[in-house]
């Protein structure tokens, strides 16, 4: 039979198939076809065609917006939204607005057109995950902001249009409603058993070991009981902390080992799927809650969201994340 799971964070109910499910060769993965780059923007050589860049990694020490890098960030030529000016709320009847403040910037994450982030070596990602962190703690200085997204489309159907590999990062004036919902939940769990939420999650992973994908001695990497797609799979740091911004040096080094690590198998095991990747983080001005877990979610396109999903709000989740688990577990990388 088929089960109804609830989220313990954010109350959401999945649906899991837990009879005649799909198997991980039954998904139909979209490919990816790299042409080279000729034009592309975030290619070497070509750093005229951004706008001048905010940080780099540099070798050497070459000269910047030129050569030379091996990590880049920019601003996004098509923002989001804009640097400049100020937040002005206001409202006109039931209606609230704001002008449309913000950072967008982009982080390219390679010098090398044809080479993806599952692609990259341990040493590559740590680079991009300081880059990461610097950003945040740049960014958080502004007063305009209450909360930074960090994120990474992989393919066409996750919302990619460059093939280049690279991630984003959002400074918002809001916090949004997604990671409210979790900050409430973990919230209420915390008010009523005294723990965190996230902290309780990896105690019983750990005890269980059903859904466990790759752990470390600082992370671990797994299939959350409730998952929503196909393959999901969270990162959390095993010691509690709320703020991804404050992670510490040897940290880094862990989470790159074990993101890299996690990404091989998804590419390896399940043919290189278009996914999203996001850091889900405490807003800017509530680093040290007791309740909230930084985390990544990482949520393979193997499924499309359609009208049963938007219209309860259920996910239909097409095998256990057990079995998830269990295969990915096994993939040798």
């Amino acid at each position: 039979m088929h089960e109804l799971r609830r989220d313990p964070i954010t109350g959401r109910w999945v649906v899991v198939l837990r009879e005649n499910g799909m198997g991980p060769g039954d998904f139909e993965v979209e490919k990816h076809e790299i042409k080279g780059g000729a034009n592309c923007p975030f290619c070497p050589g070509r750093e005229g065609m951004t706008p001048p860049e905010i940080d780099a990694h540099r070798e050497g020490g070459t000269e910047r917006d030129k050569p030379g890098w091996s990590t880049r960030i920019i601003p996004n030529k098509f923002p989001a939204l804009g640097i400049e000016g100020e937040l002005n709320k206001h409202g006109i009847g039931l209606y609230d607005m704001m002008n449309g403040v913000g950072a967008h910037e982009v982080i390219i994450e390679t010098p090398d057109h044809t080479k993806q982030f599952a692609d990259f070596s341990d040493h590559e990602i740590e680079k991009v995950v300081w880059a990461y962190k610097n950003r945040s703690v740049d960014l958080r200085g502004d007063k305009r902001f209450r909360y930074l997204l960090i994120f990474k489309n992989y393919g066409r159907s996750a919302g990619a249009s460059l093939e280049h590999s690279h991630s984003q990062l959002i400074a918002l004036p809001i916090v949004p409603k997604r990671v409210k919902e979790e900050l409430i939940g973990s919230l209420k769990y915390f008010d009523y058993r005294g723990r965190c939420v996230f902290c309780d999650m990896i105690t019983q992973e750990k005890q269980e070991s059903l859904r466990i994908v790759a752990e470390n001695d600082l992370f671990i990497s797994f299939c959350p009981a409730v998952s929503r797609f196909a393959f999901e799979s969270w990162i959390l740091p095993k010691e509690h902390s709320a703020d991804f911004s404050y992670i510490q040096a040897d940290s880094v080094v862990a989470l790159s080992n074990i993101l890299g690590d996690t990404m091989r198998k998804i590419k390896k095991g399940l043919k290189d799927p278009s996914y999203n990747l996001i850091i889900h983080t405490a807003p800017i001005e509530e680093r040290q809650r007791d309740d909230y877990h930084w985390h990544i979610e990482i949520m393979p396109k193997l499924a499309n969201v359609a009208g049963f999903e938007w219209g309860s709000g259920f996910y239909i989740n097409p095998i256990s994340p057990e079995d998830a688990a269990k295969y990915l577990r096994g993939i040798k990388v």
